[in-house]
């Protein structure tokens, strides 16, 4: 075994979770944290770890592992805590077992996510010591910190990672698995049975418990003042943070944080005193700063820092200079070379470019949700009207429908949802509709079944058995449907495309709820390659009819000997979908023979 490897944030947590004994991991898949799960499925055996159908079930079976003393790790973005936050704070108020890492993917500046919440604030409303590591080796080394002082002081312990933190890369010294005492469920039921009176007292255990933690941050090595000058300020950071000021190369004392909740206060307190000035630095909100303020400690921070985005070195440099703390700005002054911004685009042969080509034409408006058809709210379709959060399409739809029949209207609705989604949380939403269901309401919804969860790398999910033998879940959701209840549903190949445009507009107009499931895989995690098309330019009269399909590889080009710019396919690019030859109108488009170029 090499004694260090460059790893990611990712797999460092992954490393971290093996080396300390884990157990049983599990996750939903969702930027920034995907990679872990992937790298314990691929990499280390003798680890039980999947990706659960959503978070709040990913975190009730970390719980039952750890419950049953097995150690623990549950990962998810930070939105994801949204959704697992009920079973999350009733579970801080138990006995741990095996120890339980919570990992959130937090995501300064919204890299790929729909907002910027920050769970710090979550951890500390939970009751949770949070750790904020710096680097890839804290990474690793936090997460077996976690697992081993979740079992000392009785807590499940957050590690909240960011987005770049997550991604980025440094060297990780690797050791051997320690091997963890399997010890099994106690079933004390003052320690797991949670309603009154059992939950009285758990309150008092919660306070107990962060008391403690505090009382051990002050020695704990995690937290440690990185002494250079002592010239009046102290600047106080943690994660990554502490790393993008290091490369200031300043002389100017930092205070490193490794567990951010709670603070080590007593330590802070006395440095407080040998200082004129203390600044915090921390991304998003003023977690850090608020607690300092609140233990009488006199700091400033987010009236020089942003409060939304990531904090590089640049603007790091720019609040310290705004401060008065540095006196001349190098890095931030430097400009950077401009780069060709690019707009996120639906892949070549992607099964919703067709669907949305068609709400398009029919001038729908649509109410959207979260995975890979998000893109449609982006140019050049800008055919989505809202996107919140996971599942969210179809109540918002039934809401808006109420809302309208209220005021004696009745406004066409349609909405979208994945499969992915779908099985996520829109089947409670679905199984809703039934209540007070108004028979003559306009309302479509398509769901877009592409067998897989591909906005964030192609995992599986609940229905990706139907394409292959070696899925152990193959759940048809017109099944699920029909059972629920509803009985006008309509499945459609949308690369059928001229069908597929006719049913869809039939379905818009019916007066009642309608249901198209749409049936095609995502090409992209399937490999679904078939010969291309080309274009023929004598018979294109340059209508672009296919190019406001969005399909990566068609374009407008000039060709040799005609004046006019003509539609042309990037054969390296395109899979055969054949949905451009299909809106051709003069048949322009067809597949490549042998000997064409």
């Amino acid at each position: 075994m090499k004694d260090k490897n460059v790893l990611s944030g990712n797999a460092a947590i992954a490393r971290g979770f093996f080396e300390g004994g884990g157990t049983v991991a599990s996750s939903f898949p969702g930027s920034p944290t995907v990679e872990i799960m992937h790298v314990l499925n691929t990499e280390y055996d003798g680890i039980y770890s999947e990706f659960s159908v959503n978070e709040k079930v990913a975190l009730e079976i970390g719980i039952g592992a750890s419950f049953a003393g097995a150690r623990t790790l549950v990962s998810m973005k930070h939105v994801g805590m949204n959704i697992c936050a009920d079973p999350l704070m009733t579970f801080t108020q138990t006995r741990i077992n095996g120890g339980f890492v919570l990992v959130s993917g937090d995501d300064p500046g919204m890299l790929s996510s729909q907002n910027e919440q920050d769970n710090r604030i979550f951890g500390k409303f939970a009751h949770m010591p949070i750790l904020d590591p710096s680097d890839s080796q804290e990474a690793k080394d936090f997460v077996k910190y976690g697992l081993e002082m979740s079992e000392k002081f009785n807590a499940p312990f957050m590690l909240r990672i960011t987005s770049r933190l997550c991604h980025s890369r440094s060297i990780v010294k690797l050791e051997e698995r320690q091997e963890h005492e399997f010890t099994g469920f106690s079933k004390k039921l003052e320690d797991y049975g949670m309603i009154p009176p059992n939950t009285f007292r758990k309150q008092y255990d919660m306070k107990e418990r962060i008391e403690k933690l505090s009382d051990y941050a002050e020695e704990w090595e995690i937290n440690y003042l990185d002494k250079r000058t002592g010239r009046g300020v102290l600047l106080i950071a943690s994660g990554i943070i502490y790393e993008n000021l290091k490369e200031l190369d300043l002389d100017i004392d930092i205070f490193k944080l490794g567990m951010i909740y709670p603070l080590p206060v007593k330590k802070l307190q006395k440095l407080s005193n040998k200082y004129e000035r203390i600044i915090v630095i921390e991304e998003m909100m003023p977690f850090i700063e608020n607690e300092l303020k609140i233990n009488g400690i006199d700091c400033r921070g987010k009236e020089y820092f942003s409060f939304t985005g990531e904090l590089n070195t640049e603007d790091i440099e720019k609040g310290l200079y705004d401060a008065g703390v540095i006196k001349d700005i190098g890095i931030a002054e430097e400009v950077s070379e401009e780069t060709v911004a690019r707009i996120p685009m639906f892949c070549a042969g992607c099964p919703h470019r067709p669907v949305f080509d068609i709400l398009k034409k029919a001038k729908a408006s649509v109410i959207g949700d979260i995975g890979c058809y998000s893109m449609a709210v982006l140019p050049p379709l800008n055919i989505l009207n809202s996107i919140i959060s996971m599942g969210a399409s179809i109540g918002i739809m039934k809401g808006m429908s109420k809302a309208y029949s209220v005021a004696g209207e009745n406004e066409p609705l349609v909405a979208v949802i994945g499969d992915g989604t779908f099985y996520h949380s829109g089947m409670p939403s679905m199984l809703n509709m039934l209540h007070q269901l108004d028979p003559d309401y306009n309302m479509t919804l398509l769901v877009l079944d592409n067998g897989t969860t591909a906005m964030t790398g192609g995992q599986t999910n609940a229905g990706t058995g139907r394409f292959g033998d070696g899925y152990d879940m193959n759940v048809s959701i017109e099944n699920l449907i029909r059972t629920m209840g509803f009985d006008r549903i309509r499945v459609v190949d949308q690369f059928e495309y001229k069908e597929a445009s006719e049913i869809i507009k039939e379905e818009l107009k019916h007066q009642g709820l309608s249901i198209v499931i749409t049936t095609r895989p995502c090409a992209l995690n399937f490999r679904i390659r078939e010969t291309p098309f080309r274009v023929d330019p004598d018979i294109c009269i340059g209508c672009r009819s296919c190019v406001r399909t969005n399909c990566p590889p068609i374009a407008m080009k000039k060709y040799e000997g005609i004046e006019k710019l003509k539609s042309s396919i990037n054969p390296d690019l395109c899979v055969g979908c054949s949905v451009c030859a299909q809106v051709c109108p003069v048949n322009a488009i067809k597949r490549m023979e042998d000997g064409d170029e």
